[in-house]
This record gives C-alpha cells, structure tokens and sequence, in this order.
C-alpha cells in the first residue's frame, strides 16, 4: 500500500504540453500570431511558422519533440521552441524549460530551465508556474523553498491546473511550507479529482483507506482508487491490490490482488514489483516460485524500493539456510508473461532516457564546435585579421566536436529502431480482464 509521496515534474506535464492545460486557454503572447490549422496538419503548420507565428511555432516543434508525423528530431524541436520563447509565447518557454532541467535533446542545465520556467511563469502560464514551483520544492537549480513552492504551485491552482490542485493539497497533508491540515489535503484533493487528476484520486482513497482526518472508510477508499486506477495511477493500482492481499474492506483475493499488482507493474510500480515478489515466495495464490520471487524483489529493488531491497536481502538469507546452491538456481531467467511485461517497460523507459542523453551530448558537441570556430569574433560581431586567426585555428577542434556530435546521434538512431521494436511488442500485448 502506497500514496503519491511527491511531485514528479517530468512525467505529469511532458504529455500535457502538446496542448495547454486542462481548462486553461492557450497563453498567445505573439501579436503575429494566427488560428492553427484544425487538424495541426504539420505542412500547413510549417508555412505558418516559417512566416513567423509564434503558436506555429510552437506546433511545429511539438511535431518534431514527439515524431508526429515526422521523425523525432530534437534539433528541429529545439530551433522552433526557441524562435517561439524568442518571440515571448510562454508554452514554448515551459517547453525548453523542460528541456533543460531533464537534459532531453540538449546539455542539462539547470541556471537556463529555471529561467524560462520563470518568464513562463511572469505570463501567468500555468504549466510553468507549476514547473517552477516543482524546482522550489525540489532544491533543483535553486535553494530548496516550501513557501515559494507553495504560492507558484497556487498560482497554477488558481488557473485549475489539476497537478497543481493536486500539490497544494500534498503540502498540506505534509505540513510543507504550511501547517499540515488533513482537511485542507482533503479539499485540494478532492478539486484536483474533479479535474480528473488520478494522483489526487489516490490521495483520496489513501485517506479513506487510513482514516486520515476523517473515520475510516473502506468502501470510500475502493471507489477512489478505482477511479484513479482507470485514469491512468498505477499506485492506485498497487494499492486496490493491497486490499485484496489483505482484506482491507474486502474478502481476501489474491487472484484479483495478483491481477491489480501485475497491473501496477507493468507501469514500473516498485511497490507493486515488492508485493509480487512475497506473493510468489509465501505461494499467495500461486505455487511458491523462488525464482519468479527474487525476479520480482530485484525489480523492485533496483528501483531503490527499501522493501524490495530488505525482502531481496532476507531471501537470500532463507534460501542459503535452507540449503546449498538454493539462491544460485532461484537466480536463473525465468519465462513469464508478467515479468517480461514489466521488463519491457522498464527497457522502454531506459531507452527513452539514454535517447535524450545522448542527443543533449549531442548537442553539447555542436555548441562547443559552434564556440571554437567563432571564438574570434568580437563584440561587434565582425571579426579582425587576429579574430580570423582564432576562428581558424578554432575550426580544426571543432571539427572532432561534431564528429563526436555524429557518433552520439548515431547511436540514438540505433536505439531508436530498438525503442521502436519492443513498444510494438508491448502494444500487441493485452492485459488479461478483471479477475
């Protein structure tokens, strides 16, 4: 059993990006600007941000960010988010602010993510404001601040931005820059759920679940995580198979238990990996399975789950005192449909993060290239007969810059294929219905 512990910046807004937020307008800071195209089509898109639009722009460069209708290409994202935030339109800001902080498509730089989530922020444009909070909270680029984290997170929960909703009410389960006030959590969980928030969803049914600030509900707790559950929180998820496992307000079940935490897992759910791993050890609904156990321990464990950690550990300890060579053979490769689905997603989320590492280095080489050869131009921009000099001579390194820029992309086309290959594999693979 599990609730949201904090705020996860990169994946609550990076799909939400493609548009603005939930019942947020579009901020539109560019007096050039035009109506889109209806169907975004990205020929129609690139004529209107060719000829200077900055939400064409903007467009263009969620086309190339997320390989709609075009290959992915981070160079071609990154050089239309940056004429769109050169013109003042705020997503854009947000956008290469995102960019920055998670080192996706370009060098990791923190000083330049805080900036434009701040000028994103100064429009009023919620995503920002809530990125910015996220920095505040986190100590990410900045001094760790509650207080600051609190008012810009509540500037984005003025304008209904549902993770935002969601956050002020975190803070104040916690007492974060705050006094810590359950029923506060409550009501800020319970607005961002009627935005449809499935993290606050969870929060919901956590407090039901464990009678925080109110008597305990189990019924209650069951229909929020439901609902979370079917909006997408794979804690939700973990959770619905606790009650199960355990019988909290429902008759034991370990075959819907097990179902819920495959469920969770294949979404990359520690705890949900943790739980798998004792119900295969102890025979909760299945044969004991020493090998699945310790398959589904380390998955959690390499997540950094402190329970999967010590339960990974003290099965080991079992197994060696229950007799020789019974923890080598418990680590042998075991087939099942649930694990390699879980395995899966975790290639697929390491493969997405080794893609954007690799075309920021990238890009790190390209802008270190672009240095040494303009080294000499002056402040003027015109370069002197010593200015030439030094462009020449800077022009020889720079050559194995871009190489080395060539080499990073090479291998991010390569993984690429490879990304390509097991989403389809997990696509064509359907989960089992509802025990």
């Amino acid at each position: 059993m599990s609730f949201l512990t904090k705020a996860t910046i990169a994946a609550s807004f990076v799909f939400a990006l493609v548009s603005a937020a939930r019942g947020q307008a579009p901020v539109q800071t560019s007096t050039q600007a035009t109506a889109l195209p209806p169907d975004n089509d990205f020929y129609a898109v690139r004529q209107l941000a060719a000829a200077g639009d900055a939400q064409a722009q903007f467009a263009l460069a969620n086309h190339y960010f997320y390989g709609v209708g075009v290959p992915q290409d981070y160079r071609q994202a990154l050089l239309w988010y940056s004429k769109s935030a050169n013109q003042g339109f705020a997503p854009a800001e947000n956008l290469l602010g995102y960019m920055y902080q998670h080192k996706f498509g370009v060098p990791r730089d923190y000083k330049r993510a805080l900036a434009y989530y701040r000028s994103a922020a100064k429009q009023g444009y919620a995503l920002g404001e809530y990125n910015l909070g996220g920095m505040f909270e986190d100590g990410v680029g900045v001094k760790r601040d509650y207080r600051q984290a609190l008012d810009w997170y509540r500037k984005a929960a003025d304008q209904n931005l549902s993770q935002a909703e969601k956050q002020v009410g975190y803070f104040y389960q916690c007492g974060y820059g705050v006094k810590r006030d359950f029923a506060q959590a409550h009501t800020w969980y319970l607005r961002a759920a009627g935005h449809g928030n499935s993290d606050a969803e969870n929060q919901l049914g956590y407090f039901s679940e464990e009678g925080w600030g109110q008597p305990k509900n189990y019924d209650e707790a069951l229909f929020w995580y439901y609902k979370g559950a079917e909006h997408g929180s794979d804690t939700a998820k973990e959770n619905i198979g606790y009650m199960f496992q355990n019988g909290r307000g429902v008759q034991t079940d370990y075959a819907k238990a097990m179902y819920w935490f495959v469920e969770a897992a294949a979404h990359g759910n520690s705890d949900a990996e943790n739980q798998l791993g004792w119900m295969h050890q102890h025979g909760q609904g299945v044969e004991p399975d020493d090998a699945k156990a310790v398959t589904w321990y380390r998955m959690s464990a390499d997540q950094g789950n402190r329970r999967g950690i010590d339960n990974l550990y003290a099965f080991e300890e079992v197994l060696e005192d229950r007799g020789t060579g019974l923890w080598e053979a418990a680590n042998s490769q075991v087939t099942d449909a649930a694990i390699a689905r879980a395995q899966r997603w975790a290639r697929i989320q390491d493969l997405k993060a080794r893609i954007a590492g690799l075309e920021g280095d990238a890009q790190n080489q390209d802008d270190l290239a672009y240095g040494l050869k303009h080294m000499g131009k002056g402040k003027n921009g015109k370069n002197d007969a010593i200015g030439k000099l030094m462009n020449a001579i800077g022009s020889v390194p720079a050559v194995k810059n871009h190489m080395e820029a060539a080499k990073y992309r090479e291998e991010a086309a390569r993984l690429r294929e490879e990304l390509a290959q097991i989403e389809s594999e997990n696509q064509a693979t359907a989960s089992v219905p509802v025990p």
